[in-house]
């Protein structure tokens, strides 16, 4: 696993976004709107989401299960990065977590692929799945997350998007 640092600063705030399956709605665009940095956990589906995200905020991707295009081929399947003094790592599927994130000493965790948001903390470590910001699967809300990084302090929120 590769670790990449961006430079950010105390209270620095992290767009999450994850299964977009090639739709970059502007509902998504607006509510990552600030975004120091944005983080997507997988299925992008095109090559234009990740440039309209970049287009926002710096942006780190991971290649989701159905990423398989020769475009897709260059993002990593998992990547752990370091911000604000923060260790987080990002991957598609959570069940490929190959690792104790804690013994690892990384503090959140950020998964896509279930299309279901949710924040959980489990011993001293928060997951984190965005939702999907994508074509509606079911009845499951179209969504992103806000992650909010100061100091040691860690928190995140789901933000339901209206569409």
């Amino acid at each position: 696993m590769a670790s990449r640092r961006p430079k950010q600063e105390i209270g620095t705030y992290i767009g999450v976004i994850s299964d977009t399956h090639g739709l970059l709605r502007p509902e998504a665009v607006d509510a990552l709107a600030g975004s120091h940095l944005i983080l997507h956990a997988g299925d992008i589906g095109k090559p234009e989401v990740l440039q309209g995200l970049a287009a926002i905020a710096p942006t780190i991707a991971v290649r989701g299960n159905n990423d398989k295009d020769t475009w897709a081929k260059t993002i990593p399947d998992q990547e752990t990065v370091e911000i604000a003094g923060v260790s987080i790592h990002l991957l598609h599927i959570l069940q490929e977590l190959a690792f104790d994130p804690k013994e690892k000493g990384v503090r959140v965790v950020i998964t896509g692929h279930s299309h279901k948001p949710s924040i959980e903390e489990q011993d001293g470590v928060l997951f984190l799945n965005p939702g999907s910001a994508g074509p509606r699967r079911f009845k499951l809300p179209i969504a992103i997350a806000q992650l909010r990084l100061n100091g040691t302090s860690v928190d995140a929120k789901i933000v339901e998007l209206e569409v």
